[in-house]
């Protein structure tokens, strides 16, 4: 929405508004698939609405002393959080791949490598009440957590969510996989049902009521994303645990490009650096670029796999 003009608080509104709606629909399929982990949704989303509450505040204070300097402050978040998470993603995805076994497994055994990192193993280590279970169809006898580190993980993704005017999936998919040691299919479903919470109390307490939603804008979005919702969480059953980390970090890089090479003219505008605006105007358009052709991209890989998968999906 930056990349088409809209200002960055304003996006920020509409986007949340925008998420929240979506994840309801979204949340219907995955629960159908069995990816949804109430007991994990409920302790990150007493967390979340704390970050989320300090995240609106921090945003809309920069916007009413500078809005251009706003704008900037989005974007500079967006590229410090997208870089490191799309690195360490894609790091991830790359060993795991090396890891996998060459064996062919059934397209809907979750197949594919899903490891539990040293940090996750000790967090699960933590025997502190409510313990919450989880993951019972994808390891034998499930896994365990305490409320505790997942409510901080919630708080960390609403304080983000606020900010850059995001459902959190992209922060809350590393921190549940890596820290909680939560699967890669639960994750995805479980995040998505947290979403319908974090974004719509964000969305409406911290944006709405001081008027930065652009209703309109928010409905055509939610439009296209009817479509997008039921063949994206279908695909999840046709490809492997790695393989989502990997689409992951490519879709984390994009948009690390494409507020990396905006950057230049957010800061330029709002006094903070001197950049010829020729040149900055040249960057943000390289960075639009990159960014379109690798979602696209990946989009595009989403629906091959629905349409080569067409005849398998039907019976999930």
């Amino acid at each position: 929405l930056m990349s088409a003009g809209v200002r960055g608080i304003l996006a920020v509104g509409t986007d949340m508004f925008h998420i929240f709606s979506k994840a309801i629909m979204g949340t219907v399929v995955h629960k159908k698939l069995g990816n949804v982990s109430v007991g994990l949704t409920i302790a990150f989303v007493i967390g979340s609405i704390l970050g989320a509450t300090l995240g609106g505040y921090i945003n809309r204070a920069i916007y009413y002393v500078n809005p251009v300097m706003s704008d900037a402050f989005i974007s500079l978040v967006y590229v410090f959080l997208l870089g490191f998470l799309g690195f360490y993603a894609l790091k991830d995805y790359l060993n795991l791949r090396k890891v996998a076994t060459a064996e062919k497994t059934h397209q809907f055994d979750g197949g594919g490598a899903e490891t539990t990192t040293k940090l996750a193993l000790k967090v699960q280590s933590i025997k502190i009440p409510p313990m919450i279970h989880f993951d019972e169809n994808i390891v034998p006898g499930g896994r365990s957590v305490s409320a505790w580190p997942v409510g901080g993980v919630g708080f960390i993704v609403g304080l983000v969510c606020a900010i850059m005017g995001v459902g959190g999936g992209f922060l809350a998919f590393p921190l549940h996989v890596y820290v909680l040691g939560v699967s890669s299919f639960t994750t995805v479903g479980t995040n998505i049902f947290q979403i319908i919470f974090t974004a719509g109390y964000a969305s409406i307490t911290q944006y709405a009521v001081y008027g930065f939603v652009f209703y309109t804008l928010a409905m055509g979005l939610l439009v296209g994303s009817l479509a997008g919702i039921q063949i994206g969480a279908l695909v999840t059953k046709v490809v492997k645990g790695y393989t989502i980390r990997g689409l992951y970090a490519t879709a984390i890089l994009a948009g690390f490009v494409n507020r990396l090479f905006a950057l230049p003219e957010k800061l330029s505008d709002a006094g903070v650096i001197s950049v010829d605006k020729a040149v900055a105007s040249t960057l943000n358009l390289i960075g639009i670029a990159v960014f379109f052709i690798i979602i696209g991209g990946f989009a595009g890989w989403v629906l091959l796999s629905f349409v080569r998968n067409f005849k398998l999906l039907k019976e999930v």
